[in-house]
């Protein structure tokens, strides 16, 4: 056994990295013991294709291991490992021999971790389990195929719940109140209301002198059953009232949990005792409005405030809120695609009331509104539902045609709606598109028939320019108004689309512009631009492939919905079997880049885009190079789908 220097040495190192850095002391120490440090030279192989398992796993603590494959005689490069990352663990899922070679690449030392050891952790452990069920729990040949297993893992940890119930996924915390009023059980029902009165409260609690509840008086007590009461009752005690026993519960509820007693008991008042029985001490109390509010951060609470805000401050106040709510469910790794939908709904409330409030101030201003009706439409990530933080702003305007006499008024008044919606959107914290594509720019407020044309001539003269909108504008979707004229537009897209397949060719082209960064594994392509040198574009370099690789299969496939980047591969693979398991695979590694650009957003408070790679831990830097590879395989469908190798630029 290592001397207990060297265990404690080894157990420090161990806690730097997952999974091992959430364990116990005990567990950490025992697990320390046990392992042996090896040192290796460079170019020293740790062991080959087709060598027997050994009965340890590997975790490089200092230096480099590179992975590799011979395939053709060529050797093929599968991974670069370097401090804290872990390899070797097919022993862990049996097998009989390395799939890979392991070589040291720099001089390294190396943590020989006991596969019996890592299996005992494994049971029990949820934290170690997640982690080696994931990514690192597979075979390499399995990895290179597909990892729908790893991120499947990884979403399981963020909810175990389906999204067919807003309550299960409720999992924010009911802040009760902890400054309890409480009066004793001789007081009188005068004195009680009394207190009641002053403090202003619905509710007090009847405690025993050793603080334990006892009773519950609330407003509907005194209304009922004081009545009822014969003679003077202001006199009496209020253990003659009060409704016993009090239910009591333990601290750490969420709304979720809260709601669901409230169905169960029909009460609307919960006392927290400190071991949530009644003969221990009163800790706080949860009614039924503390429930509902939760400190303003209830979603429910900010779209009513938000239908009901009378200005631009207002919105804003609350799309604040909606953005704590976004850090509350990160933190608490509420499902992604539950996060999505929230946040989509909320940003979709503020557009309508901004709607709602100019065209009731354009017509208290005498604008006549124009007898055709109009689609406010929303583009780009917000069109996809993807919006969680406040980037710039998409959209546009869609009317019916008007009859010739009315078409220019027609025209500037909804463009005038498209300047002030705009404009209180910038307010609320949505930023204006650099490149003025909103419904406050005339060339995107346009009839029907006029956009019809645009997408006419971008289907049949698929040059650069027009494939650039169609990036934007191919992921439009209704948000107010007549939702209909959307349809219309989309069922026309499709019927230009059945002229020829030549623009789907260009379209797919175009998705191929951004290739993962496959090349690196120790280090992160980076910008190299003044403004965020150094950094990783999350955007261009991984959710952009990805979202473009899904729009134009989804276009292919004429699919009618207005849908996210996840729901369209998801809808993929069920239209086209073949594409199942790749599409599946992509749709959890779009989830994963969805959360982990709204996390870095928060954080450095900013649209996400650009992440430094030093801030990633390894989990979330081995789950983003396995993304690049599900993009490299996605780029590879499309180029022979399409057969784009013929297509000149």
């Amino acid at each position: 056994m290592p001397s207990n220097t060297i265990v404690e040495r080894v157990a420090a190192d161990l806690r730097k990295y997952p999974p091992f850095d959430t364990l116990g002391a005990d567990l950490l120490e025992d697990l320390a013991s046990s392992i042996t440090v090896s040192y290796h030279d460079d170019g020293e192989i740790i062991f080959s294709k087709g060598d027997a398992l050994k009965a340890s796993a590997f975790m490089v603590m200092k230096g480099a291991v590179r992975l590799f494959d011979t395939i053709d005689g060529e050797e093929v490069l599968v991974d670069m490992c370097d401090e804290g990352d872990i390899f070797g663990v097919r022993a862990l899922v049996g097998g009989t021999n390395y799939l890979l070679c392991a070589q040291v690449a720099e001089e390294s030392l190396v943590y020989d971790i006991p596969v019996e050891k890592i299996k005992r952790l494994i049971a029990a452990d949820n934290g170690v389990s997640n982690f080696f069920a994931g990514e690192f729990a597979k075979s390499l040949q399995e990895m290179e195929r597909t990892l729908t297993s790893a991120f499947s893992q990884r979403h399981q940890r963020f909810s175990q719940q389906s999204y067919s119930s807003f309550l299960e996924h409720e999992t924010l915390e009911v802040q009760p109140v902890t400054s309890v009023m409480t009066c004793p059980p001789d007081i009188t029902i005068r004195e009680a209301a009394k207190i009641m009165a002053d403090c202003n409260i619905g509710s007090i609690l009847v405690a025993s002198p050793a603080n334990h509840p006892l009773g519950i008086i609330t407003d509907t007590d005194l209304r009922k059953k004081v009545v009822a009461m014969a003679g003077a009752v202001n006199e009496r005690p209020v253990n003659e009232i009060m409704s016993s026993p009090v239910y009591t519960i333990t601290g750490g509820k969420t709304v979720a949990d809260m709601v669901m007693l409230m169905v169960k008991t029909k009460l609307r008042h919960f006392c927290i005792t400190e071991d949530g029985t009644p003969g221990s001490p009163i800790a706080g109390m949860i009614s039924e409005h503390d429930i509902i509010t939760s400190e303003g951060n209830n979603p429910a609470v900010i779209m009513k405030e938000i239908m009901s805000a009378e200005g631009m401050e207002q919105l804003k106040i609350e799309r604040d809120k909606a953005e704590t709510l976004l850090g509350v469910y990160l933190g608490q790794n509420v499902a992604v695609h539950f996060i999505t939908s929230i946040m989509t709904e909320i940003n979709d409330a503020i557009i309508v009331r901004s709607i709602r409030m100019a065209l009731d101030a354009m017509e208290a201003e005498g604008m006549k509104r124009p007898s055709v009706p109009f689609c406010w439409l929303s583009l780009g990530s917000e069109g996809r539902r993807e919006q969680l933080l406040r980037t710039d702003q998409d959209n546009a305007i869609i009317y019916r045609d008007a009859p010739p006499e009315e078409s220019e008024s027609c025209h500037q008044f909804y463009l005038e709606l498209g300047r002030r919606v705009t404009g209180m959107l910038e307010g609320a914290g949505f930023v204006r598109c650099p490149a003025e594509v909103m419904a406050s720019n005339p060339q995107w407020c346009q009839p029907l028939s006029e956009w019809k044309r645009y997408f006419h001539q971008w289907i049949a003269t698929p040059e650069p320019k027009a494939v650039m909108h169609s990036t934007i504008f191919f992921d439009f979707r209704p948000v107010d108004g007549d939702a209909s004229l959307a349809g219309e537009l989309k069922k026309g897209i499709f019927a230009e689309m059945e002229k020829g397949r030549g623009f789907l060719e260009f379209f797919a082209k175009n998705a191929l512009q951004n290739p993962p960064p496959l090349g690196f594994f120790r280090n992160f392509l980076v910008e190299k631009s003044r403004d965020h040198a150094n950094e990783f574009d999350i955007k261009s370099r991984a959710m952009m492939p990805l979202a473009d690789a899904a729009r134009v299969l989804a276009y292919e496939l004429r699919i009618p919905d207005f849908l996210s980047t996840v729901e369209r591969f998801q809808k993929i693979a069920v239209l086209d079997p073949p594409l199942k398991d790749l599409a599946l695979e992509a749709a959890s590694a779009y989830d994963f880049l969805i959360r982990l650009r709204a996390e870095n957003g928060l954080e450095q408070v900013s649209s996400g885009r650009y992440i430094k790679p030093e801030s990633l831990n390894k989990l979330d830097r081995q789950m983003l190079r396995n993304v690049f590879s599900t993009i490299g395989h996605i780029q590879q469908t499309l180029n022979m789908r399409f057969q784009l190798d013929y297509i000149r630029d």
